[in-house]
């Protein structure tokens, strides 16, 4: 079962959402001075929370998930950096964040879009540090 969202805009175009088990503040996606894309938030509070899931989609392909999280409790920081968008070019990135609760229901946040460009010299180099990790 879903939990209805409350959701209400803050400084800077965060958005705050309130769930009957979490509270999650500043989800942001943007390009990091590396070219990839790092996507951020925050918890005011985690109750009953099993996973944060971090999906991500483009126009061509549908949500997968790319990175699941434990709950660190409330008021905790989360970051990850998308380095599989790195080498490519000129694509929409769309993320979402998925709550799983421990009952197994799970709430969505709204999506957050960013437009990934390139230049071809940050794409070759991305390309040849990729073979050495």
């Amino acid at each position: 079962m879903k939990k209805a969202l409350i959701i209400s805009l803050v400084l800077a175009s965060f958005t705050t959402v309130s769930l009957a088990d979490a509270g999650i503040a500043g989800f942001k996606v943007y390009n990091d001075s590396n070219g990839n894309i790092k996507i951020e938030w925050r918890t005011t509070f985690e109750n009953n929370v099993k996973s944060f899931q971090l999906q991500r989609k483009t126009d061509q392909t549908s949500w997968v998930t790319i990175h699941e999280f434990q709950p660190q409790g409330t008021n905790s920081y989360y970051s990850y950096t998308d380095y599989s968008a790195y080498k490519t070019t000129d694509v929409t990135f769309v993320y979402q964040l998925v709550i799983v609760n421990n009952d197994g229901s799970t709430a969505t946040l709204s999506e957050a879009s960013i437009n990934q460009k390139v230049s071809r010299v940050k794409q070759t180099w991305g390309s040849i540090k990729a073979m050495f990790r």
